[in-house]
């Protein structure tokens, strides 16, 4: 059966609109605190080629932690099973940058998608490239076809000089001996990281090789084997949307990863990447909005994973 995706994704604008002003932006990082919080963009890439969007879906925003899902991509690309030495891969069930649990654990973080997990995969880009900030950006270029894609200097430069907690857990981390590379190199590396900017119809693109079994749908070139990509998008689903994970399982069914910066990428496999962005985000560090529109989207095309 033939979905209209196009008046189901302007159908959930519609229904959207009234959530956009009850969340809060990210306030931690100061940069982030000054973007409009009425603000929605959605955007579906099917497999075939074919775009479907809605409201903002063509206005850049910062990646923050959807960019752990490229990096850790790119590292199991190029290290395979060995990066599960260093990171576990369980939902941690507490916020995204706690220190207690990673104390307990004695330097090994639950999982690649909490801050002590993204450092850790960080480190791991760095002992293989010059520059890992550099070398993951021109692999999110080349996943979505965009050259031109770049950093946000200022929200890098924000994100650096609120890092305290970060140096914290990478601290920890040195201390177990579970990060090889100069504290300083690996912070600096993940802020510019989390400050990749992309747009919802970018960054569908850039994740729908995970819906084609590792394969870049649009030019064949495999970025991973078809059991890698089923387990990254295992790990997306329950652990890519924070403390989160079971209810958004719950209402969306849905692999995806969230950030801060309110964009939530999500994959239907073997059909089609879509991309979220608002940034009014809810206790958990979700967008408020984005999810709610997920939720709808797998509930009006009954396209979900279960």
């Amino acid at each position: 059966m033939s979905i209209n995706y196009q008046f189901i994704l302007d159908t959930i604008g519609d229904e959207v609109q009234p959530l956009l002003s009850r969340g809060k932006v990210a306030a931690y990082i100061p940069q982030l605190s000054t973007v409009p919080l009425q603000q929605f963009g959605m955007a579906v890439y099917c497999l075939d080629g074919r775009v479907y969007t809605t409201g903002h879906a063509y206005e850049k925003f910062s990646l923050q932690s959807v960019t752990k899902l490229f990096a850790l991509a790119l590292a199991f690309a190029r290290e395979g099973d060995a990066i599960w030495r260093r990171v576990g891969r369980e939902p941690s069930g507490n916020p995204f940058n706690s220190l207690s649990q990673l104390e307990h654990e004695r330097g090994i973080p639950r999982n690649p998608f909490i801050n002590a997990g993204a450092l850790v995969i960080t480190d791991i880009l760095a002992e293989r490239y010059v520059q890992s900030d550099i070398a993951l950006l021109q692999f999110v270029r080349t996943l979505a076809a965009e050259p031109a894609l770049d950093f946000d200097r200022a929200v890098a430069a924000s994100e650096r000089e609120t890092a305290h907690r970060n140096y914290a857990i990478a601290h920890l981390m040195k201390d177990f001996g579970n990060l090889h590379s100069a504290v300083d190199t690996v912070i600096d590396s993940y802020c510019r990281q989390c400050a990749i900017t992309m747009t919802c119809v970018e960054l569908a693109k850039a994740a729908s090789f995970l819906a084609q079994h590792g394969t870049v749908p649009w030019n064949g070139k495999k970025i991973l084997d078809a059991s890698s990509a089923k387990r990254l998008n295992a790990l997306m689903l329950t652990c890519g949307t924070y403390d989160a994970a079971g209810d958004f399982a719950y209402r969306v069914g849905l692999p995806a990863k969230s950030g801060v910066g309110g964009g939530i990428v999500a994959v239907v496999p073997g059909d089609l990447a879509v991309a979220v962005w608002s940034p009014g985000l809810d206790a958990t560090g979700n967008s408020l909005a984005g999810t709610m529109a997920l939720e709808r989207f797998t509930t009006l095309t009954t396209r979900s994973i279960f």
